[in-house]
């Protein structure tokens, strides 16, 4: 073998090999892929899926039966004015888990294996979401599936409840890229906790919820009308009960989009640098 030869063998072995371009197919099939990573561990871990459906069950038996007669003076009505806003408020408060499982994840050091991956930079947490929305999901059932044993019955029928059903996951997606945020900037996934029930409280018991902003104090009905977990919670009120859907369903999708357009890019720039 000659030095030219031997030359460049070495050179060849020392060139950087370049990773693949990852197109957004690419990087949606990634995502997949990851996604279904996420729902085997829903099968592996059931008690999540018992902690996810046991809350909003307790929620609906406390605030019907307990609050109903003092709030409206009849626990009928007030069952049906709040099954959309505690389906909303349940699905909401669970997005908190995605931040506190992404920590988990980064300091069992799954996600330094996914980075030595060639694959795209979002797909771990776009997996991360995708799996839990199929949570969220069976939230939304638990929750409609105890509100009917107690005679709820939408006036919005089977395709009123779908279509609310839709909304609020789709706002659940946006809002877990705040939560992925949160969860990769954080050190702990205490910390996590910690700061996602402090600004989660407010954002969900603030709002149309439980209670009609009308009713409210003209402080926190002005800050009610703003919230979009308002805008959320009427979509899905005019939806199943046949209310007003047009304006509350406009102000969702701009919070839908400003979420995503200012917590996606964020997110994946904390996973580069801290995973």
């Amino acid at each position: 073998m000659t030095a030219a030869t031997t030359a460049e063998n070495t050179a060849a072995e020392a060139a950087p090999v370049l990773a693949p371009r990852v197109t957004p197919v690419i990087a949606a099939r990634h995502g997949a892929l990851l996604t279904w990573r996420s729902l085997v561990k829903i099968k592996r871990n059931p008690e999540e899926i018992l902690g996810l459906t046991f809350m909003p069950l307790m929620f609906v038996a406390l605030f019907v039966f307990v609050f109903g007669q003092a709030m409206m003076g009849d626990w009928q009505a007030y069952r049906d004015f709040i099954i959309p806003g505690i389906a909303a408020q349940s699905v909401i408060f669970a997005t908190i888990g995605t931040g506190v499982a992404l920590n988990t994840d980064i300091e069992k050091g799954i996600f330094d294996r996914f980075r030595s991956l060639p694959i795209a930079r979002s797909a771990p947490l776009v997996g991360a979401i995708l799996g839990d929305l199929v949570r969220y999901a069976l939230t939304v059932v638990a929750v409609l599936a105890v509100a009917l044993l107690i005679g709820y019955r939408p006036s919005g029928g089977l395709l009123g409840v779908v279509a609310a059903g839709g909304v609020v996951l789709l706002f659940a997606f946006a809002l877990c890229w705040l939560s992925a945020f949160m969860g990769l900037l954080l050190r702990t996934p205490m910390a996590v906790n910690i700061f996602g029930s402090i600004w989660m409280f407010p954002l969900t018991f603030g709002a149309s919820t439980f209670v009609d902003p009308d009713r409210m104090p003209s402080w926190m009905a002005a800050f009610a009308e703003v919230n979009p977990v308002t805008h959320v919670t009427d979509t899905m009120r005019g939806l199943m009960e046949g209310g007003p859907v047009l304006q509350p369903l406009a102000w969702t999708l701009v919070w839908v989009a400003v979420l995503i357009g200012i917590f996606f890019p964020l997110a994946t720039r904390a996973y580069r640098n801290r995973a």
